[in-house]
């Protein structure tokens, strides 16, 4: 038996219209980009800086664990669900949903959470350098955060910085989405 190390993502023959390959590469690798800022997080649950200086007034264990647990696993549902916008599954809801299990998706209900939802990504996590260590940001200008080395500041941008491109790749596909689900057949 030969090992794979290179996951191959299954046909997207289960869709009406063809999905652009692009689309399907993106979508599959969104919940990987994001994984990293997930797993950066996690330590700080049980109040480890990650080489951060600062002085925090930390939440009790009690608060802070299942916060970040559940921001991190939000996290990477939300991004395996934009799968559903390469795959039949986004377009005909599953049988095991009730009410609405077996049905077709319309096109804009899928779409406006996509797109609204890349939108507020976006200006969450879009920050403009304006020197002196400090961001413009949709809150607006925000001081950095210092680390005790450059490993530390490395590692964090490094986990932290795909967490931008969330909302323009979610944007992205849901336009795809939708082009491809309103296109007339033929």
């Amino acid at each position: 038996m030969a090992l794979k190390l290179i996951h191959t993502p299954p046909p997207t023959d289960d869709t009406e219209h063809p999905v652009p390959r692009w689309a399907v590469r993106l979508a599959y690798a969104l919940p990987l980009l994001l994984l990293p800022s997930c797993l950066w997080r996690l330590p700080f649950a049980a109040h480890f800086a990650m080489g951060q200086i600062q002085a925090l007034d930390h939440p009790p264990y009690w608060v802070s664990v299942p916060y970040v647990l559940t921001l991190s696993l939000l996290t990477e549902v939300i991004a395996v669900l934009t799968i559903g916008l390469v795959r039949g599954w986004g377009e005909t809801a599953p049988g095991w949903i009730p009410v609405i299990g077996g049905r077709p998706v319309r096109p804009l209900a899928a779409t406006v959470p996509a797109v609204v939802g890349g939108a507020i990504l976006t200006v969450l996590f879009t920050s403009v350098p304006v020197g002196d260590n400090r961001r413009l940001t949709f809150f607006g200008v925000v001081d950095g955060v210092d680390y005790t080395n450059a490993a530390w500041d490395a590692l964090a941008t490094i986990c932290t910085a795909p967490l931008a491109l969330w909302g323009p790749i979610t944007i992205a596909l849901g336009i795809a989405y939708y082009r491809r689900r309103t296109t007339p057949t033929g």
